[in-house]
């Protein structure tokens, strides 16, 4: 399973939430979210590989806000592999397979799906930046994805998140964006936002 830390719980619908976290996080943080998301699904939510002063992330980036491209790559590519053994040790199905992800986390699943390594019936974003500033050109029809931005947000600004959901766009994707009141932080109204739409969307 390429030495990835991880847990697995199973879920009582046929679903299977993909839970990626942020820097400085580990295997365990967003299972209480993905939970709280959809209360049925399966979860799988592995530890990123790279450390950075001792914080787990899932690539390397050379300074805040500037991303290994080349680590990005192949970390997807890594990530990739383990989700689709997972899902054979495991039984989902991964054409059932949502990614939530959370900052860092977000990254890597928009870098998953830019690049067409996992076709994920949808994914929710919290808040996002652009992974990679060449992705090939592939086509996420069939895919929804909600865009969680924060208003506030020094990091993953509006104009990151924006450009994110542009590239996704223009790969056909189904692309929903909501900006909050809020920073970088998760909020009580991201989680709401994020259940109401996966109720509510084409993938429930």
């Amino acid at each position: 399973m390429n030495d990835f830390a991880y847990r697995f719980i199973p879920g009582t619908g046929d679903r299977t939430l993909l839970l990626l976290h942020g820097t400085g996080g580990n295997e365990n943080d967003l299972l209480p979210l993905g939970r709280a998301i959809d209360p049925e699904a399966s979860l799988l939510s592995p530890r990123g590989k790279v450390l950075e002063n001792g914080a787990a992330r899932f690539f390397r980036r050379l300074a805040e806000g500037v991303f290994d491209e080349k680590d990005v790559v192949a970390r997807a590519h890594e990530l990739a592999n383990f989700v689709s053994a997972a899902a054979k040790k495991h039984g989902f199905d991964l054409n059932t397979l949502v990614a939530i992800g959370y900052s860092n986390g977000a990254n890597i699943a928009s870098a998953m799906m830019l690049l067409g390594l996992l076709k994920f019936r949808g994914a929710i974003l919290f808040r996002p930046m652009v992974p990679l500033s060449r992705p090939p050109d592939i086509t996420l029809r069939n895919c929804a994805v909600l865009i969680c931005g924060g208003r506030f947000d020094p990091i993953a600004t509006a104009q990151e998140v924006n450009a994110l959901a542009e590239l996704l766009r223009e790969r056909k994707a189904d692309v929903e964006v909501r900006m909050q009141e809020s920073g970088h932080e998760l909020t009580d109204v991201d989680v709401e936002a994020a259940r109401d739409w996966l109720a509510a969307s084409a993938i429930a």
